[in-house]
């Protein structure tokens, strides 16, 4: 890690400052000291070399200790060090300190690399009091439970708040629904955003996101300019796939998925996704159906990460890639709506921001796309709101990353959760694959 090889650096560079000032201080103390007889004998260079022989044998007659204990030495450089830290206690204390970061920051690596992936069945699910906090994406915020629990309680008022308004612009704005089998995409939206006002940092928070109290987003990503009018549109004319979509929890079901048939679970829905994007859109779709969380939930992103990097490498006409997820709900939550007359899940969009409240950047989980990954989910926020209100949660922020460091067309999606039917799930996926047409044909 950089963070190592810089506090190495340093480390060298207190070695050399600190022998160096040992010379001159040396020296200084030899001519200073030095009897009125032995500087009047000999060359310059022989009293340098008498004062120094004194020093050693004073100073650093210790060496027969060392090979006596057992000690060993693989370097000059190793010696001198051990020397210097019986005889200079400042040069100890800056080594100590730096083991002491050294091992900390190794220590918080493993940790945010286990909670990356970490199991939600570890996780007391009764606790959540929201259609997204720390049930979402399966993430056991250990570090800041305390604040959660304060900042829930505020959270689940300003959803039951948000639900209640989208039900009043629903009534406002929807006609009474015609009940069909068949998905009727919709023409026009049912809602649209004045975008001529002027939308502030927290207009804008307010409005589109549920920021996790892992994290926070920087003021830096969020204007109109850099989420809603970057061009995120794809060039169909090109030949090979444009969209990979992939799960890092294959095994993901639903309350009614049949044992043993992976078409009923969260695999089942990203082979309808792949398939309405194509047949209806006109995207070349790959879906990858690799399984990753087999034996362990945990290592899921670090299994999947390199299978995908393959699949990429092998494709490089791949623009967009999205890992296609269900969420983990208290029993008796139920993210459901009637569109049409047929039921359907609610769904969420979500960024990793490789960034922790307090601490800042998470160096070793770097994401140079962050911006344009928050481009993608806005815009998908946006076309949900606009053409099928209340289907879509706000779009969740967490802390470390995810694998959406792939491309800048990288989107993480919770479909519905474990208390949807699949009939609810495979509904969800129409409204789903439209709005994501909205957003890659550039008709915002």
């Amino acid at each position: 890690m950089a963070g190592e090889k810089q506090k190495r650096k340093i480390k060298n560079w207190i070695i050399t400052g600190v022998i160096f000032i040992s010379i001159c201080c040396a020296l200084v103390s030899f001519f200073k000291n030095m009897p009125a007889g032995d500087k009047k004998e000999g060359s310059i260079a022989a009293m340098v070399c008498k004062s120094v022989g004194r020093q050693i044998e004073k100073g650093y007659f210790m060496l027969p200790d060392f090979l006596e204990n057992g000690e060993s030495r693989n370097s000059l450089v190793d010696f001198a060090e051990q020397a210097m830290l019986r005889e200079i206690p400042i040069y100890n204390y800056a080594r100590q300190n730096i083991q002491e970061e050294e091992t900390e920051d190794s220590s918080m690596a493993e940790i945010i690399r286990g909670e990356e992936g970490i199991d939600e069945d570890t996780k007391n699910i009764e606790e959540a009091n929201l259609d997204y906090g720390e049930d979402a994406l399966h993430i056991e915020n250990n570090m800041l439970q305390e604040m959660e629990k304060e900042n829930n309680r505020y959270q689940e008022q300003e959803e039951e708040e948000e639900e209640a308004r989208i039900e009043e612009e629903e009534k406002d704005l929807l006609q009474e629904p015609v009940i069909t089998d068949s998905f009727q995409r919709a023409s026009i939206p049912a809602y649209t955003y004045d975008w001529s006002e002027k939308w502030e940092y927290g207009d804008l928070i307010s409005n589109f996101y549920a920021v996790d109290n892992s994290t926070s987003l920087k003021e830096e990503y969020i204007s109109l300019k850099q989420l809603l009018y970057k061009n995120l549109s794809l060039d169909q004319s090109i030949e090979g796939p444009q969209i990979l979509i992939y799960h890092t929890h294959s095994q993901e079901s639903f309350v009614d998925s049949i044992p043993g048939d992976a078409s009923t679970t969260i695999v089942g829905a990203g082979e309808k996704l792949a398939r309405l994007l194509q047949e209806e859109y006109g995207f070349q779709v790959m879906h990858h159906t690799g399984e990753y969380d087999v034996e362990s939930r945990q290592d899921a992103y670090a299994n999947s990460l390199p299978a995908i990097e393959k699949v990429l490498e092998e494709n490089p006409t791949i623009e967009v890639v999205i890992d296609v997820h269900r969420d983990e709900m208290r029993e008796g939550k139920k993210l459901v709506m009637d569109l049409q007359g047929r039921p359907t899940a609610r769904f969420m969009f979500f960024n990793g921001l490789s960034y922790i409240r307090n601490k800042g950047d998470i160096g070793y989980l770097e994401n140079p796309y962050i911006q344009d990954n928050l481009a993608f989910s806005f815009q998908a926020q946006v076309a949900a709101n606009e053409y099928y209100p209340g289907i879509a949660r706000k779009v969740y922020l967490k802390a470390y990353r995810y694998n959406m460091h792939l491309k800048p067309k990288s989107m993480l999606i919770e479909l519905g959760a474990q208390t949807n039917t699949v009939e609810e799930i495979m509904n969800a996926c129409d409204p789903l694959a439209h709005i994501i047409a909205i957003v890659l044909d550039d008709m915002l």
